[in-house]
């Protein structure tokens, strides 16, 4: 039986778009400047853009993002309802961005012209591929025949229960984005220290420890998620990392997870942090993404 609903999200999932394409998964795409030119967060498609992106930053040309205005979001809407169907559009978390207040706006446009709810925005409380994170298992959901009124619950249920977990050896980005503490990125900075970091339910970043080096970082990422994830070593779901331009950091944690998570549901995947996130947590960033307690 087909459902009479389907999914859309936007480009801050940081998962290749082929993946959403390919799966008539609709997206709406936020944008950056950067040496005064205007581009549309690229998802993989052009992959030159993040190299272009880094070499500018080593320049100390730096990038600047906005939200999704309510008319962009209307416009998305209004372009991707169909046949009747509701459209459950999961947003990028409002620990992030107060973008998802103009989408809320945008859909109750719709729904009053419509006379009836034709698009239910969804706050993710989610970040990056941990975001897309929650987008793929909304979208295994309608595909297994869940219900309309099901999917949402599962989706807001999974949203405070999909860990991100992440440490950075470059802090400047997190201090002038705002999202973590002035005092922290500067000691950090000085006695090269790695702050390891998550998401709260709220979607917003706490940096709740420290650790020199890497090498350790690592350790104590692996260490929260043998802590936190759903049935600890026996895990069986999905886990994806991402990284910005620092792959073999990535890399190393990912061989680490395998080796102690013998029944994940496929390899590890390694993302790039895409152009938007990027923007605020710069190059050195560390995460992954799995699903577990209520973090």
């Amino acid at each position: 039986m087909e459902n009479n609903y389907f999914i859309s999200c936007e480009s801050t999932v940081d998962i290749e778009y082929s993946y959403f394409e390919k799966r008539n998964i609709p997206v709406i795409f936020y944008h950056y400047v950067l040496d005064g030119e205007e581009f549309e967060d690229n998802m993989s498609r052009d992959k030159k853009s993040l190299d272009e992106f880094y070499e500018k930053i080593e320049k100390n040309i730096l990038p600047s993002t906005s939200q999704i205005n309510e008319y962009s979001y209307y416009e998305f809407f209004k372009n991707n309802i169909k046949d009747g169907k509701v459209l459950i559009h999961i947003a990028f978390g409002s620990g992030m961005t107060p973008s998802v207040n103009n989408a809320v706006s945008a859909a109750k446009k719709i729904n009053d012209e419509e006379n009836g709810e034709r698009v239910r925005v969804i706050d993710s409380k989610c970040s990056c591929v941990g975001y897309g994170l929650l987008v793929i298992k909304a979208y295994e959901y309608s595909e297994s025949g869940k219900t309309l009124d099901e999917t949402l619950d599962l989706i807001n249920d999974l949203s405070t229960r999909i860990h991100h977990q992440f440490f950075s050896t470059e802090m400047k980005f997190f201090k002038r984005s705002g999202r973590v503490s002035g005092p922290v990125a500067t000691i950090a900075t000085i006695l090269g220290i790695c702050p390891i970091m998550r998401l709260n339910n709220d979607g917003k970043i706490v940096a709740y420890d420290k650790v020199r080096g890497k090498k350790k970082a690592i350790e104590r990422t692996l260490d929260e998620m043998k802590a936190h994830a759903q049935n600890g070593a026996d895990y069986n779901d999905l886990c994806y990392i991402c990284n910005s331009k620092c792959y073999e950091d990535a890399l190393v944690l990912k061989n680490e997870i395998e080796k102690n998570f013998k029944k994940l549901k496929g390899k590890v995947v390694i993302y790039d942090i895409g152009n938007i996130v990027a923007s605020h947590c710069g190059p050195g960033t560390v995460a992954v993404f799995f699903i577990g307690d209520e973090r």
